[in-house]
């Protein structure tokens, strides 16, 4: 049966403003993991725009020991979770109101509210999380100033951070002691947070532009400390970039992040006191890939950037979201290409977020999942923490900031502070911004469709075909768009969509484009497409072009145009937008990797043509084209891209025929990666820089390649070569490249291999959880992967508990190693949901994630759709299951919980 109080769609279009404001919150703790005594003192009072009704405030897990009003007893009841006062006082009068309660953080394995992590406490309170520490108006809507008192024993926990500014501390009775924080700035209560525990700190005193100082701080477990250097690098560096692209300056003296290795996010933007999952904070290069390095600058800006986007201007309801994640992502996205400095390595940037956006959010919004950048309803909003939200809320301001250029942003955004500073307000207010502050934009002048990437669910396709007439040298191209019903959605309308273009000649050189009746612009040119069809002509065009269209990938759309593998290799060679040739060689890739696997019979060994195979060699081979940028080209289609551009998608023939294409291209170019692994193995200090990184990139998979070459002829000189670097590699990068390359390329030193990496490396969480995901995300050869998995689940170092630990192993095959997972003898299934019902008595946040995993199940072909069916039926099948996870199987079965 379902738990009371589930399965209640909350629908957007019922938002009321609160009948209750909160103005102030002094909060008191006496800290005891078994059991924690919360003294709640709220100044409230009525809002008189509302009709007058009772107080209700949410609770969750939460003993109720008093209740007091204007410092007298009073009367309550209790509805569900919620605590109800309906006989306060008539008027509009401020009221005092005391709440005291009790919570258990150790048996709080949610990782929601308070919680207790290997003798540390902390807190995660959004999006619903504060509920879990008291009573309370829990909605982003309700904004208030904070005072906090934490007590505890200074033996046990010597450090106690607040949100804000520390104005008192001193010792008590009985070897405890207090710290007293102060928030100078009017918050949500999903931006609280609290942390006590044996910590240490690495400081820096910065002093902004304005000249006023402040102290930062990154506290993590003693014993980590060295690993913090990159993560306050970033701090810095991101404190800077917001003052000098945007003008926006940190606003407390102080701004602390701390690092806990139970963490259910990547990170969390309470004011003041960022909570991290170490993923993101710890980096040194022993223990920490290039990968690594670049996560933490990202999610170390991403989460700094809240403090103006996201906490002094927050959601009105949580249908807003994208309000300040998708803008916020942005705001990191451009800080990584600023930071990453030279234009290929921006171009290099650009192309892994758009990976992103493709291979996971374009199948979400194909999928049970589907919803609107700004949903319209929700059964838990957990579930709503998705890529849609977040990538493809970007990609929408994205697009925003192309309509309105550069410093047509800078304007709208400092417009937007100066009408919403300290409030709580939507997505439309933010637009609306952008449009006030240009109104001979293009966005000003198609606002109210242009909206509809807020309201609509949906990947748009837009179709482009051209027609070159050689007498009036003119070059005509027309557009046209519609978006595929969705779960959520049937019908669409025509969106607003920017497509940055340019011609190419013959020989790869760009033309400059003259739209008929105008000036010559540049060689590059944004249209504007609004219609369900439209068509532009361009003049004195002097050869018939190679069109090189949605440059930089202007828009989160699926381009379709018929280019010849000519055109193709053309854009491939010479296109001077980086995206559209990288792209260029993606699209040839992906086109022969779909004629095999539509082609019956055993996969060929030549699924790709010699002159494509001769122009990835001129890439690789390149004098001037960045490593990072090499590596990508010459990186093939994922098998999920694959799978999404098919009507019937059997994993098997698509894991087949990849495996096939990178044989090929191992075999082909052996001599090439060889003179890559040499000219680029960089020996010098390690630096994570842009540029060395995409060196130890292009190394690592050439290593893999030449490794994979090596196993269809038996030879055993790299394998042996991979296996020493292995043992001799100065950083982490290069470990792990050559450990990576004997375990996909099935060698046989893979395995003592892996046992040396455990042995050197089982003190250090975060790298043991690259070894258990390596495994779970091995190429599967006679079935053997899941076995292993299921025998890593018996290993010591595993806990299910742990969220990163649970990602590494069942996340990494389940959802990341589809040719491993869709077993036709349904073992994958089944693996799947007994751990999606055994997360879910744990930690439904994380169970919910996984529960994913088969969100595409109808696309399967025979037998993996009908197993994959009832694997999810089993699951839904499970009495009191999680909102979370419920909601998002009997989406996947195609029910409605409304």
């Amino acid at each position: 049966m379902l738990r009371e109080g589930q399965a209640t769609a909350i629908q957007r279009a019922d938002y009321q403003a609160p009948a209750w404001w909160i103005e102030t919150v002094d909060l008191a703790f006496d800290l005891d993991p078994a059991k924690t005594r919360v003294l709640n003192k709220m100044r409230i009072r009525r809002n008189p725009d509302v009709p007058a009704q009772a107080l209700r405030l949410d609770g969750d897990e939460l003993n109720l020991a008093r209740v007091m009003v204007n410092g007298g007893g009073s009367s309550f009841k209790m509805d569900g979770n919620q605590l109800v006062l309906e006989n306060l006082p008539e008027g509009h009068e401020p009221l005092d109101l005391e709440i005291f309660t009790t919570c258990s953080p150790i048996q709080n394995t949610k990782l929601m509210g308070l919680y207790v992590s290997e003798g540390t406490f902390f807190t995660q309170c959004e999006a619903e999380g504060f509920r879990r520490i008291t009573y309370f108006l829990d909605r982003p809507d309700v904004m208030a100033m904070y005072t906090v008192t934490l007590r505890a024993s200074k033996n046990d926990y010597p450090v106690l951070l607040s949100n804000g500014n520390l104005v008192d501390e001193g010792d008590l009775d009985d070897g405890r002691h207090f710290a007293k924080w102060v928030d100078p700035h009017k918050k949500p209560c999903y931006l609280f947070a609290l942390v006590a525990g044996k910590l240490v700190a690495r400081e820096q005193k910065i002093k902004s532009r304005a000249g006023r100082d402040h102290l930062l701080q990154v506290y993590v477990r003693p014993g980590d400390l060295e690993k913090t250097e990159h993560a306050m690098n970033s701090l810095m560096h991101s404190v800077a970039w917001d003052e000098a692209r945007f003008g926006l300056s940190l606003d407390l003296d102080r701004f602390m992040i701390v690092a806990t290795s139970d963490f259910n996010m990547g990170a969390m933007e309470n004011k003041g006191l960022n909570i991290f999952n170490t993923k993101y904070v710890l980096a040194s290069q022993s223990t920490a890939t290039d990968v690594d390095f670049a996560n933490v600058e990202s999610v170390v800006g991403h989460e700094y950037f809240h403090n103006w986007t996201g906490n002094r201007i927050t959601c009105r309801d949580w249908f807003q979201l994208s309000l300040k994640e998708g803008l916020t992502v942005f705001r990191d996205q451009e800080f990584s290409m600023d930071m990453a400095g030279t234009p290929s390595a921006r171009a290099v940037k650009r192309i892994e977020d758009v990976r992103v956006l493709r291979t996971v959010q374009f199948p979400e919004d194909a999928g049970p999942m589907a919803h609107p950048v700004r949903p319209d309803s929700y059964i838990e909003i957990n579930n709503f923490y998705t890529v849609t939200i977040y990538e493809k809320g970007s990609e929408v301001v994205r697009m925003q900031h192309n309509l309105v250029g550069r410093d047509g942003f800078a304007e709208g955004m400092k417009l937007y502070f100066d009408r919403h500073d300290g409030s709580a307000v939507t997505c439309d207010d933010f637009v609306q911004a952008m449009a006030d502050a240009n109104p001979a934009s293009p966005l000003t002048q198609h606002l109210q469709q242009f909206k509809r990437w807020y309201s609509q669910s949906g990947t748009p396709l837009v179709k482009a075909s051209g027609q070159y007439d050689p007498t009036a040298c003119t070059y005509t191209l027309t557009l046209s768009q519609s978006c595929a019903a969705t779960a959520d959605q049937p019908e669409k309308l025509p969106f607003v969509i920017p497509v940055e273009m340019g011609l190419l000649g013959q020989d790869g050189a760009a033309l400059p484009l003259q739209l008929q009746g105008e000036a010559v612009t540049s060689s590059s040119h944004t249209l504007v497409l609004t219609q369900a069809e439209q068509t532009w002509v361009f003049a004195n065009v002097a050869q018939a072009p190679v069109p090189s269209l949605l440059r930089g990938f202007s828009a989160p759309v699926v381009l379709e145009y018929d280019f010849s593998d000519a055109e193709l290799l053309t854009q491939l060679a010479h296109d001077t937008d980086a995206f559209n040739r990288w792209e260029a060689g993606q699209r040839l890739a992906l086109r022969y990797a779909l004629q095999a696997i539509r082609t019956q019979g055993e996969v060929a060994s030549d699924v790709m043509p010699a002159a494509f195979i001769s122009a990835l060699r001129d890439v690789l081979r390149h004098p001037t084209l960045d490593a990072a940028y090499k590596d990508l080209v010459l990186t093939l289609p994922s098998e999920s891209y694959m799978a999404e551009q098919l009507e019937v998608v059997d994993p098997q023939r698509i894991h087949a025929v990849r495996e096939s294409m990178r044989q090929q291209l191992a075999v082909a170019l052996q001599a090439d990666w060889a003179w890559a692994f040499d000219a680029h193995s960089d020996t010098g200090a390690y630096r994570p820089d842009p540029v060395s990184a995409g060196r130890r990139s292009l190394t690592g998979s050439a290593l893999l390649m030449l490794c994979l070459a090596a196993r269809d002829s038996s030879d055993t000189l790299w394998p042996g070569k991979t296996y020493q670097r292995f043992k001799d590699a100065g950083n982490m990068t290069d470990r792990f490249n050559a450990l990576s390359a004997l375990v996909y390329s099935g060698a046989t030193l893979a395995q003592p291999a892996l046992e040396r990496f455990h042995a050197l490396f089982r003190n250090e969480p975060l790298v043991i959880d690259k070894w258990f995901s390596l495994q779970a995300g091995a190429c599967d050869r006679g079935g053997n992967v899941l076995p292993a998995v299921k025998q890593l689940l018996k290993h010591p170092d595993f806990s299910l508990k742990n969220p990163n630990r649970a990602r590494s192993l069942i996340f990494s095959y389940c959802s990341a190693n589809p040719g491993a997972f869709h077993r036709a003898d349904a073992a994958g299934y089944v693996f799947w949901s007994d751990r999606v019902l055994e997360l879910d008595a744990i930690n439904p946040q994380v169970a919910a994630r996984l529960a994913r995993g088969l969100d595409r199940w109808r696309k399967l072909a025979e037998p993996y759709r009908t197993a994959a069916r009832e694997a999810i039926a089993r699951v839904a099948a499970k009495p009191d299951l999680s909102n979370d996870v419920r909601e998002v199987v009997t989406r996947a079965l195609g029910k409605d919980l409304a």
